[in-house]
């Protein structure tokens, strides 16, 4: 499955099966948040057979069942940390998806006090994805247009269409979608994220879709 494959087959999946993470999962998912670690200098973990978080009215309102696993994305408390963990968080929801995981990004309904995840001074947990086998398919929700999220002038390039239809397909908070992107005269591109609950979260998850959609990286 390439990336664009995942990104139009990935839901957002709230309830799972009982089946816990197969072994063969566990260790691919550890690989790979020990690249992102390494790289992006978060302090990302998979936590499994921990259904405490789900534990709460929140999780209940959330429509959580069966929910026991899950990525804690944690990092240095910085003004970066919300972009960084959306960017990178949505990588292995990427890595999940094409492994026949699901996932769902879960910021406000669990319950933070009993989510297990490890802290070092300094640092603080950002956000939470479940992660399972879906026991169902999920729902395909109403998007914004290109014209909406997009500003450009002049002949646009394919690729840029291309990396915005990516970004549409992006998980975001309520699905708010509180993003745009400007195609600057020198070919750059500009992100930005609106007022909202973890817009910059967001922003960060819309930014790898946008780069997975067009091909290119190094643009913002």
């Amino acid at each position: 499955m390439t990336g664009m494959e995942a990104i139009q087959k990935r839901r957002s999946i709230r309830k799972f099966t009982e089946e816990k993470i197969r072994e063969e999962h566990r260790v691919l998912l550890q690989n790979e948040i020990a690249r992102i670690n390494a790289e992006s200098g978060l302090h990302v973990q998979l936590i499994t057979d921990r259904p405490e978080a789900f534990r709460s009215f929140l999780a209940h309102y959330g429509g959580f069942q069966n929910a026991a696993n899950y990525i804690a994305l944690v990092g240095k408390d910085e003004d970066d940390l919300d972009e960084k963990c959306g960017y990178y968080g949505e990588q292995l929801v990427l890595k999940a998806q094409e492994e026949g995981l699901a996932t769902c990004w879960v910021g406000g309904t669990f319950n933070k006090k009993k989510a297990f995840y490890e802290a070092a001074a300094g640092e603080k947990l950002c956000l939470i994805i479940a992660i399972g086998y879906p026991a169902e398919e999920g729902k395909v929700h109403k998007s914004k247009t290109p014209a909406q999220v997009m500003r450009a002038e002049g002949e646009i390039p394919a690729w840029f269409t291309d990396g915005i239809e990516a970004a549409l397909l992006a998980p975001t908070a309520i699905n708010q979608q509180k993003f745009l992107f400007t195609l600057t005269p020198d070919g750059k591109v500009e992100a930005t994220a609106g007022n909202g609950p973890f817009s910059k979260v967001d922003l960060g998850i819309v930014k790898l879709h946008f780069e997975i959609g067009s091909g290119k990286t190094s643009l913002f």
